[in-house]
């Protein structure tokens, strides 16, 4: 998307289809807060400040495999040296869905590690009383060293999540990996964060 319009214009065809705010926020890689101010902004006779946020477009990654394979061993890398750093061993790596996945599943079999899942749960009136889910289908965290992937961080605040749920079954996260960082961090709640891409405002 190239401009303010088309990201106002998809974010209400999304909403129109059923998406909630967190699904919308994931599809157009933006914050929950830049969705609400998108939506709102759609409404022509209301105008409200805009967000500091910036929107990441990286399906010209995403549409390739190849692509995908070559950014997820990218990441590989730096978590390799990130567990060299701290001492540290990993028994699984955890996608946050819908976009961590591809990557997590990629990286799992170039690390040898079992594969997980993470559902964020999506719906924003909600989430107050609502936390995500680890998939059944999937390799058990209960009890292992696990590294945390997804696509873009914003606030952290879905990592943030997988943490505590991880320590209250005693994992132990090891490490966080991710395409673009938007926090400018290099840590999510005491736990190493690698990233390709970190943005830093200097407004």
């Amino acid at each position: 998307m190239n401009n303010i319009e088309e990201m106002i214009q998809k974010a209400v065809e999304l909403q129109a289809n059923g998406l909630v705010t967190g699904q919308i926020a994931n599809e157009l890689n933006v914050s929950r807060e830049t969705v609400t101010w998108l939506l709102t902004r759609s409404k022509k006779d209301v105008v409200a400040p805009a967000p500091k946020d910036i929107s990441v477009n990286w399906s010209s990654i995403g549409q390739s495999s190849f692509r995908l394979k070559c950014v997820s061993q990218a990441l590989c890398d730096m978590v390799a040296e990130s567990l060299e750093k701290t001492d540290q061993l990993a028994d699984v790596v955890i996608g946050i869905g819908l976009s961590g996945i591809p990557i997590a599943t990629i990286m799992s079999e170039e690390l040898g590690l079992e594969f997980g899942i993470f559902h964020d749960y999506d719906d924003q009136k909600e989430k107050s009383r609502q936390r995500g889910i680890f998939s059944r289908n999937f390799a058990d965290v209960r009890g292992k060293n696990c590294i945390i992937v997804d696509d873009v961080v914003s606030s952290g605040a879905t990592i943030t999540d997988v943490v505590e749920q991880l320590r209250e079954v005693d994992a132990n996260p090891v490490a966080i990996a991710v395409i673009l960082d938007k926090m400018n961090s290099d840590s999510i709640a005491n736990v190493p964060m690698s990233s390709l891409v970190r943005i830093t405002r200097v407004d």
